[in-house]
């Protein structure tokens, strides 16, 4: 058996990334709040990490827990970076997307269910 490996230490603290801020600035964010990029403003004056999230979300909209991941950042600390980037107006905030119509889903995992049964 291998032993597992620990992930690296980061060299800056998470308090020092959040100004010493452990609470965002709003408190209306989630894991699946997707995050885009809003007006194209210049990133000078951003942090390393700040600046790093708007690159991200430029190609297109990512969860907040996928930015997490990105950053290697826990999900608090990622929190507080992006709600002082919408304050900022560098991102923007979106609902997941949720289908209109329920049913179809139901509908449509019924006949994947229907057809892996006629296989067995």
């Amino acid at each position: 058996m291998t032993p597992r490996r620990r992930p690296p230490e980061r060299l800056v603290r998470s308090y020092v990334v959040t100004d010493g801020r452990a609470f965002p600035s709003r408190n209306t964010l989630d894991l699946v709040t997707m995050v885009v990029t809003g007006e194209d403003l210049p990133l000078t004056g951003l942090s390393p990490e700040k600046r790093r999230v708007v690159e991200l979300c430029r190609p297109g909209a990512l969860s907040l827990a996928e930015i997490a991941g990105h950053l290697s950042l826990p999900v608090s600390v990622t929190k507080v970076l992006v709600a002082d980037l919408m304050d900022s107006g560098h991102l923007v905030t979106r609902a997941p997307y949720v289908p209109a119509d329920p049913s179809s889903d139901v509908r449509m995992l019924e006949e994947v269910l229907d057809g892996l049964r006629a296989r067995l």
